[in-house]
């Protein structure tokens, strides 16, 4: 059976943008232009929730120029595609944490969460400003109960189901800081093309991929 939850790690904008001699940011334009691609697939490939990560807590560290860039492509992305991503039922919900957010990108995101709530074609979550050590000690001042499930309720999104599958793109073998409590059983796929590279056909390889393998759970 195919994957109904699937996360991304969108890796390597930056360096196909170096290998191409472009400004950093064009990478990364490049890299949305994908995730929309990707996402418009995932809807008719059966997927039910897509996840990527878009901005960790720890890329506040990269050169200002960068990060500033950043700030404003999402901000004209959300203004942009938020009336055609409700065109065609997709609810969008950002994960992560808000303080340290300028105001005016957090009004956006808040915007375009109520402009979509009622869609149910497919579940966009967008990690932003996101870690998994932090999204845990986040759920863990704010949990005061005995159970998993209890403390699932304290995560950013609790309605969010644990991913089935979690690819990276670039070639990087490891799940950097992302849903950590979500991932504690999904399936790793590792795929070598940079994000912006990352076609429909790749996408279905790596979902092939998922579908060749048992999933035990811890049993035999």
């Amino acid at each position: 059976m195919p994957p109904q939850y699937v996360a991304i790690i969108t890796d390597g904008n930056g360096r196909w943008a170096e290998r191409r001699g472009l400004p950093t940011i064009e990478g990364h334009r490049a890299g949305a232009d994908v995730v929309k691609e990707r996402l418009k697939d995932a809807v008719d490939l059966g997927i039910r929730e897509l996840t990527v990560f878009s901005f960790s807590t720890e890329n506040w560290s990269r050169p200002p120029d960068e990060v500033q860039g950043l700030m404003a492509m999402f901000a004209e992305r959300i203004d942009r595609e938020t009336p055609e991503l409700k065109e065609e039922g997709v609810r969008m919900r950002f994960i992560g944490r808000r303080e340290g957010v300028s105001p005016d990108l957090v009004e956006r995101m808040e915007w375009a969460e109520r402009e979509t709530a009622h869609n149910d074609r497919i579940t966009f979550f967008v990690a932003f400003n996101y870690g998994g050590r932090a999204e845990i000690i986040d759920a863990a001042r704010r949990f005061n109960g005995t159970s998993e499930e209890e403390f699932r309720r304290c995560l950013y999104a609790p309605e969010m189901h644990d991913p089935d599958l979690l690819i990276r793109t670039s070639g990087e073998l490891r799940i950097s800081n992302y849903l950590l409590w979500q991932c504690a059983y999904s399936e790793l796929v590792f795929r070598p093309e940079l994000w912006p590279d990352f076609t429909r056909e790749a996408f279905e390889e790596a979902l092939a991929e998922y579908d060749r393998r048992q999933r035990r759970f811890g049993s035999r």
